[in-house]
């Protein structure tokens, strides 16, 4: 038996992980989680130091590679980072020349939205499908795709940005645009849309019950937002209405172009699918051509909100794999 080691490297927190490797499948064995450190040597530094003790625990199982997941962009075929907007220093880091030299493994790195892709598609909702796409639908969106069995990054790693896509004139920002998809369809753009809708309401007398005072409109989160809406409060719902609208409009753009036949929504989907799916698939049946949208599937993310978990050793598990079809 032999295990991968995994790197998540976030703007504010960092995770290692390990995993066991089985006939169909991984065991997540361990995991860590500490605050992202100031600079990326004191980074790196204490994601070889963890993994170090993870591994003293599991001594008898040799580790045979190790995935690196993180923000972009970056450049995977070099195992640089290039300067991601939330991690402010990490201006073309090599993350993966200490890290092979220290362990004496095979190392990967991904931006966090492929590796969760490759997760899903591995062990998750994804298992079986040459045409997956991954959407994270969480803090931001952003999307990685596995196209005729296999993952495509694109030819500098910018595959997937569908956060970009503009889908209105107007509305919240996400990526730097009013209207994107990903300030419509992540949590940053939910909380700025109900800030917006809740300060009007108030100022005529409806304040919803999320956000009771103007007073309390910095407060307010997409986790708010869909506890209110789970309890039917009519603003929430407004809400999470043109989310849903603008979520099933961005997924019959995608369906139109990339023909997938299963696309994979992590995080906020999952945890407000009895508010969105109707209205996401109302969406997308009028807005997609009907012989593809009826080739493809649209559920949440198989392994919930531990996708982020088995990420970066998913990219573990792609290298282990690439070296068992060359060896």
């Amino acid at each position: 038996m032999t295990v991968l080691g995994g790197f998540d490297i976030g703007g504010t927190k960092c995770a290692v992980t390990i995993g066991r490797v089985k006939e169909n499948g991984i065991d997540l064995l361990d995991k860590v989680m500490f605050p992202t450190p100031t600079t990326p040597r004191e980074t790196i530094d204490l994601l070889i130091g963890e993994l170090e003790t993870l591994l003293a625990v599991y001594a008898r199982e040799p580790l045979e590679a190790i995935g690196i997941s993180c923000g972009g962009p970056l450049d995977s075929r070099t195992g640089v980072i290039l300067s991601p907007p939330n991690l402010p220093g990490w201006d073309r880091i090599d993350c993966i020349a200490p890290v092979r030299e220290r362990f004496g493994v095979p190392v990967g790195l991904q931006n966090d939205a492929n590796a969760c892709a490759l997760a899903e598609w591995k062990w998750g909702a994804g298992q079986g499908c040459r045409n997956m796409i991954f959407l994270t639908f969480g803090t931001g969106m952003g999307a990685g795709l596995i196209l005729d069995g296999r993952l495509y990054t694109g030819t500098n790693d910018m595959a997937g940005e569908v956060g970009h896509i503009r889908l209105a004139d107007a509305g919240p920002v996400g990526f730097g645009k009013a209207g994107s998809f990903e300030g419509f369809c992540s949590g940053g753009g939910i909380a700025r849309l109900a800030r917006y809708k809740a300060e009007k309401a108030i100022a005529q007398g409806t304040p919803p019950s999320f956000c009771p005072t103007a007073g309390e409109l910095d407060d307010i989160t997409a986790q708010t937002v869909g506890e209110a809406a789970q309890e039917g409060d009519p603003l929430a719902l407004d809400i999470f209405r043109i989310v849903g609208e603008k979520l099933g409009q961005g997924l019959a753009l995608l369906i139109d172009i990339l023909n997938p036949e299963r696309i994979v929504i992590g995080s906020i989907y999952g945890r407000q699918q009895s508010i969105l799916e109707p209205i996401v698939l109302r969406q997308a049946a009028e807005e997609t051509i009907p012989y593809s949208l009826g080739a493809c599937s649209i559920v949440p993310a198989g392994l919930g909100e531990s996708v982020g978990d088995y990420a970066s050793l998913s990219v573990a598990a792609a290298i282990r794999e690439r070296r068992s079809v060359v060896g």
